[in-house]
């Protein structure tokens, strides 16, 4: 129930940043677009660069880093949805090679349900390309979730060894030390 609760204050907190964050990119985009073609004649003296051009670069730079903070909350967002999809798809939260050969396995079989489909939604009168296109995103969706699911469970199983390489490697420098 805790961790509900830290998942959901997350959330409330890092949603309304993301929101903020692609607004103020959008509107550095829409400066980007009108603002530099109606400087470009002018010629700044000193270091003779085009106005626009130097406008643009400013204005690119602004909206990369409203960009990246944007993606950082949403790199956040996409792990408890990522839980979530996991757990709504029936598998345990365990965090094990089992659970990412699982993964795998879910990916094949979404692989395989969507081609097999696809066909039979294709021959739905007037929307079925509408319904065949929906089917191929939402598995692709899915399975972007479950690589990235893969990708964690990975990520976290050599981090455990790499730790438990480093404790072993001052274990060992503090015996040397201590038998010097």
């Amino acid at each position: 129930m805790v961790n509900v609760k830290v998942k959901s204050e997350e959330i409330r907190r890092r949603f309304p940043r993301i929101v903020m964050n692609l607004v103020m990119a959008v509107i550095f985009w829409i400066i980007d677009i009108f603002v530099p073609p109606t400087v470009s004649t002018i010629v700044i003296p000193g270091i003779n660069t085009n106005a626009g051009l130097l406008i643009w670069i400013v204005v690119t730079v602004i909206m990369a880093i409203f960009l990246i903070r944007a993606l950082s909350d949403a790199l956040v967002l996409g792990d408890i949805l990522t839980d979530v999809v996991v757990r709504r798809l029936g598998i345990k939260g365990e965090r094990s090679p089992k659970r990412a050969a699982r993964d795998f396995i879910y990916i094949i079989i979404i692989i395989l349900v969507v081609t097999a489909l696809s066909p039979i939604l294709a021959t739905v009168a007037d929307i079925g390309y509408l319904l065949t296109t929906t089917a191929t995103y939402i598995a692709l969706a899915l399975i972007i979730i479950l690589i990235y699911d893969i990708g964690r469970i990975f990520y976290r199983i050599i981090e455990q060894k790499a730790e438990l390489l480093a404790d072993r490697l001052t274990q060992m420098a503090e015996k040397n030390k201590n038998s010097e």
